[in-house]
């Protein structure tokens, strides 16, 4: 009986796993299409990057909806808000990427995606299988994270230097390297407390997004060190 109840927890986290990569993987398609026809768009490049107030706006559109889609995994809302949401979100960021395709070569831009989805792969890998409690170091991670956003505040507003950016992207790499284990093993102990719950659909989009904002910034961090730096 025992034996029985082990494989069906393991069927089911199997497939919330690949419901949570799923989802994933359909948002990092929608915003690197987005992306990529939005770059080829006059009107959107310079509601990007030439209006600093449409900047502005998106930006706060994607923050508000990323507290929205985290609020509704945790109230264990509806899935259908949670997709409606997801989608719009990977949108708005695919907008915000779209300056890529005019910084960086496509050569860059595909090696430092190849590369950054194997790194992902193997952290996701080993946050999955790690018998380790990560929780402590979820929260040394977190800390680090708000070291790095002002580090980065510093750098851009005041030193404005190449070396500086480089090394914050080499700090990006590990800060979120990490985190990707970490949201993974998350994941893993949400899914076997809400697991008789019949609202994990918003859980898994809300483990998406987090997973989905890991690799996008282990994947720019990598991008910025292939071109030495640069903005």
């Amino acid at each position: 009986m025992q034996t029985q109840r082990k494989e069906v927890a393991t069927a089911g986290l199997s497939r919330f796993f690949a419901t949570v990569y799923g989802y994933m993987t359909l948002a990092l398609a929608i915003s690197g299409i987005t992306a990529f026809y939005a770059a080829q768009s006059p009107f959107i490049l310079n509601l990007v990057l030439g209006n600093p107030f449409g900047f502005i706006a998106l930006f706060l559109v994607e923050i508000f909806l990323v507290m929205k889609l985290a609020s509704n995994g945790n109230k264990l809302r509806s899935v259908g808000s949670s997709i409606v949401g997801f989608i719009a979100f990977s949108i708005v960021n695919g907008i915000l990427l779209s300056s890529i395709f005019i910084i960086y070569p496509l050569g860059d831009i595909a090696a430092a995606f190849m590369i950054t989805a194997g790194t992902f792969a193997g952290m996701s890998i080993f946050g999955f299988v790690t018998k380790k409690d990560m929780t402590g170091l979820g929260g040394h991670l977190r800390s680090a994270l708000i070291g790095l956003i002002i580090a980065t505040l510093v750098n851009g507003f005041i030193l404005r230097s190449g070396p500086g950016e480089l090394i914050l992207s080499y700090i990006t790499v590990l800060i979120f390297v990490g985190l990707t284990a970490y949201d993974t093993q998350k994941l893993k102990q949400i899914y076997f407390h809400y697991s008789d719950s019949q609202s994990l659909g918003a859980i898994a989009i809300s483990g998406a997004l987090s997973l989905y904002l890991d690799f996008i910034n282990i994947f720019l961090a990598v991008l910025r060190i292939f071109g030495g730096g640069r903005n």
